[in-house]
């Protein structure tokens, strides 16, 4: 069931927490916005000040007897952890749409109630993914060099050619809600859409869009690729050497679902041949220890992990989170909660 958009920071008031519950900790494994902590104060809070990805060894031990965790898409949250704090944890909030970081078949097992944010980083997250494509087609990183290199010399007829949009073939893998907001936005750049899914979707849903039962005859005709599918044992290295040379001469790839998903030989090896044109990438595998040699190709525009980072989409995440826990206090399931 498609999950409505939230209220945003300047449709609520958030200047005062709501009354406090009676002895309940939260352990918060990542500062969160100025407006979410404020709310949250109706929490006892501890926080990890030193405001970094923690082992779950580490994260076990900073929640020990709290009731509840509010966390991020990097934090892994194994069994292991659910283990060390079965009976006094009690819920997870998760500032994503992504949850595959969580083990969910341990949280139901140990009876840990989990949430996550969807529904409301959607635009955000396809402003990124089209800026992405803007500068990868366009050349941007090396436009911006060159101008902070002081060598421009001015305008030549031959300088930096990119590639043009309007009438190219998108390709979306993953048309969720994501992927249909992307799909607007390139709509009215005319290209033309494509995609593949786990299912066909209506035409209102789609856009317009010619669906492709198969990811790879999606490749096949995606002058743009965009990665958007949700992160899955199934996706990791799905864009290997073979399917990458599926994808037509000269095409861009775009990344702002899970670096894994790219395995990043085959794609290195490809911008450095030329044979893709460009890529614009905001996640990485082992972040924030991406692959050092992008650093040193000049058709590669990197972002760190910046889809949903706009004030707006961040209230957003956390108010979400915030209200699946007061619902679960109060004995009723919010619509985020996935167990």
């Amino acid at each position: 069931m498609p999950f409505p958009m939230k209220e945003t920071a300047q449709m609520r008031d958030v200047g005062e927490p709501e009354s406090r519950p009676p002895n309940l900790k939260v352990f918060v494994s990542r500062r969160l916005p100025e407006a979410v902590e404020r709310r949250a104060e109706r929490y006892e809070l501890i926080m990890n000040k030193e405001d970094v990805v923690l082992s779950p060894m580490e994260l076990a031990e900073a929640a020990l007897n709290c009731d509840y965790i509010v966390t991020s898409a990097m934090q892994p949250i194994p069994r292991s952890v659910f283990e060390r704090l079965k009976g006094t944890l009690k819920a997870i909030g998760t500032l994503s749409v992504g949850y595959n970081h969580i083990d969910l078949e341990a949280a139901r097992e140990c009876g840990v109630a989990v949430f996550y944010s969807p529904g409301v980083l959607s635009e955000a997250c396809a402003d990124l993914a089209v800026m992405l494509m803007l500068n990868a087609a366009r050349r941007a990183h090396e436009a911006d060099a060159l101008m902070r290199s002081g060598k421009w010399t001015g305008f030549a007829p031959t300088q930096l050619l990119g590639i043009s949009l309007t009438g190219r073939r998108a390709g979306i893998l993953g048309m969720g809600r994501i992927g249909q907001a992307v799909a607007r936005r390139l709509a009215a750049f005319g290209m033309k859409l494509h995609y593949h899914n786990r299912r066909a979707l209506s035409p209102d849903e789609s856009i317009g869009a010619t669906y492709h039962p198969t990811a790879e005859a999606l490749l096949e005709v995606s002058d743009v690729l965009f990665l958007l599918a949700p992160g899955s044992a199934e996706l990791v290295k799905f864009l290997d050497r073979r399917r990458i040379s599926l994808l037509p001469a000269d095409s861009v790839i775009v990344n702002i679902s899970r670096g894994e998903t790219i395995d990043d030989d085959a794609l290195i090896e490809a911008l450095q041949s030329n044979r893709i044109f460009a890529a614009g990438l905001d996640v990485f595998t082992d972040e924030p220890n991406f692959d050092p040699r992008y650093k040193a190709l000049h058709n590669v525009f990197l972002t760190p992990h910046i889809a949903s980072a706009t004030v707006d989409t961040r209230n957003a995440m956390g108010f979400l989170v915030l209200d699946g826990f007061l619902a679960f206090e109060q004995g009723r399931k919010a619509d985020n909660q996935l167990c």
